[in-house]
């Protein structure tokens, strides 16, 4: 995620915006766990991407977790969840250069649409459009 590993006092700013973030949106982020083990993975969700391009997936994991399907499947569930929500669009946004999540993002049904230039990375936004939401604003 942006910004690298937080400190303890900044996650729980960053626990209690969140918290505030689902009391008046109704979506946001939620920890990931493996069924089996009830093992902590990591954490995925929407939120409002501050640069105003929309309502973005989200979805870190563990390192270990590489290759196992546990970032598809999250990602899959956060973005089933935002479209039964009532969002017509959610985007997502990848370094080029991180293929694997590029994949993922694919996998699921998004497709690449856009890109921009975030300190000095060439980033791509992907999107998906609910089932029966018009015409894309990125052009199709």
């Amino acid at each position: 995620m942006l910004h690298g590993t937080r400190t303890p006092e900044r996650a729980r700013e960053e626990l209690e915006d969140d918290r505030e973030f689902w009391l008046v949106r109704g979506y946001g982020t939620w920890a990931v766990y493996e069924r089996e083990t009830g093992q902590f993975l990591g954490i995925t969700g929407l939120m409002e991407r501050p640069d105003g391009r929309g309502v973005a997936l989200r979805y870190a994991l563990w390192p270990a977790c590489r290759g196992k399907g546990f970032a598809r499947e999250a990602a899959r569930a956060a973005l089933a969840f935002g479209f039964r929500r009532g969002l017509a669009r959610i985007i997502a946004v990848a370094w080029e250069g991180n293929t694997a999540s590029r994949l993922v993002l694919g996998d699921i049904g998004m497709r690449e649409c856009d890109s921009f230039t975030y300190r000095g990375r060439h980033m791509l936004v992907f999107e998906a459009l609910a089932p029966a939401a018009g015409t894309s604003p990125c052009g199709t």
